[in-house]
């Protein structure tokens, strides 16, 4: 016992020297001051809208079931595009469009649009399940096509639809909106790109969004109808994982489901999650409808793009506790820390697909990555495992 005792006393003295002479060391010693933090520079970005849009088009829009119509029409018109008419079979939808868009055409059918030879493009946001087979008969008529997300919803369907995209060799364009229509995505973009974080090697894409079951539509709780979660949110996640990581091709490692919230609907899915792989790099992707009412907005999606030499963190629609509004990036790198404030950033989306239009070019999505990234959604979908809830 006393040689044990001279033993912890002997090690208590040689700590406390050691802490002493530690004291006496500068801290940036200690990992460059690794524990202190400093506000990063802030940068608002000036607006960057091209002065004039070089091309036109004339457009017309058949189904109005989901609320990113809007979003879609908008992007057209601001990108060149003149709507002549719109086919909704439901009267309340057609009441609420043609307030804000009062000069459009009512057309009596959905054949009235596609037999229509003065229209270059049609825009749907019809019943998911009805999506891709309105695209195969725009196609088929000689027009080009823009679909909201999920813009097909099995894979019988995308055999379907590539198949007659391949014959027709028009464009089957799907609008990825939390990457296409999001400024801080778009920047985010632009410095990947510049090699400003190194080669990319992972995404990590965090898709929440509120439910509010009173405001949505029979169809939405019938995956049959709507596509389930991975299909449906997922298929944003999966754009962004094969942009950001510049990948032509992709597996899915892993992908589950589960409904959490929802047992008066059992075959809704109220949370998602899967992983993919491109040969170069990885992505992991979290969707769920639990955002709570306490949060100022729809959703914290969150998109995480870890590079070589840094990393860029987008907080897409708010910055809980943080700065006011959406549209909010952070960039680290070997040289430095940076916010960004991307409100002002123009959304090339639909200016871009105007000039596709006219020019038979890719220039807002390839054909090919547009296809790749509903596949690995619906791949996604179809091999996720039910997780059971309560077991």
């Amino acid at each position: 016992m006393p040689s044990n005792r001279r033993k912890f006393i002997g090690q208590s003295f040689a700590s406390l020297a050691g802490i002493a002479a530690t004291s006496m060391i500068p801290n940036q010693i200690f990992g460059h001051n690794l524990h202190n933090t400093s506000s990063p520079e802030e940068i608002i970005l000036p607006p960057n809208k091209p002065s004039s849009i070089k091309e036109s088009i004339k457009f017309s829009v058949i189904g109005l079931n989901h609320g990113h119509i809007y979003g879609m029409v908008d992007s057209l018109i601001n990108g060149g595009g003149t709507m002549l008419a719109v086919y909704s079979k439901e009267p309340e939808l057609l009441e609420q469009f043609t307030k804000r868009y009062p000069k459009v055409k009512i057309a009596k059918s959905e054949n009235e649009i596609i037999e229509d030879n003065s229209i270059q493009l049609v825009a749907s946001a019809a019943i998911p399940i009805e999506r891709a087979p309105i695209g195969i008969r725009v196609m088929k008529s000689g027009k080009d096509f823009m679909a909201d997300k999920p813009g097909i919803l099995t894979l019988e369907q995308l055999d379907e639809v590539k198949k007659v995209q391949r014959e027709t060799q028009r464009i089957y364009s799907i609008m990825y909106s939390e990457r296409l229509g999001n400024p801080a995505s778009i920047k985010a973009g632009e410095l990947v790109s510049a090699g400003a974080i190194g080669q990319v090697v992972q995404t990590i894409g965090l898709g929440p969004h509120r439910m509010r079951p009173e405001s949505r539509p029979d169809w939405f709780f019938d995956p049959n109808k709507a596509g389930g979660i991975l299909c449906d949110i997922g298929s944003h996640q999966c754009d962004q994982f094969l942009f950001y990581t510049n990948s032509k091709q992709a597996d899915v490692n892993f992908s589950q489901i589960g409904n959490f919230k929802n047992s008066h609907n059992p075959t809704y899915q109220d949370f998602g999650d899967m992983s993919v792989r491109s040969a170069h790099a990885t992505g992991y992707i979290r969707i769920d409808w639990f955002t709570p009412e306490g949060l100022g907005t729809w959703g914290d999606g969150r998109t995480f793009i870890l590079g070589t030499e840094g990393y860029i963190e987008m907080r897409k629609y708010i910055d809980i506790a943080g700065r006011e509004g959406g549209n909010h990036l952070f960039l680290v790198n070997q040289k430095e820390t940076k916010y960004y404030d991307c409100s002002n950033i123009y959304m090339p989306y639909g200016e871009q697909l105007v000039n596709d239009v006219v020019h038979r070019t890719e220039t807002a999505m390839t054909q090919e990555h547009c296809f790749l990234a509903t596949e690995s959604a619906l791949i996604g979908q179809q091999q996720a495992h039910k997780i059971n809830v309560g077991s």
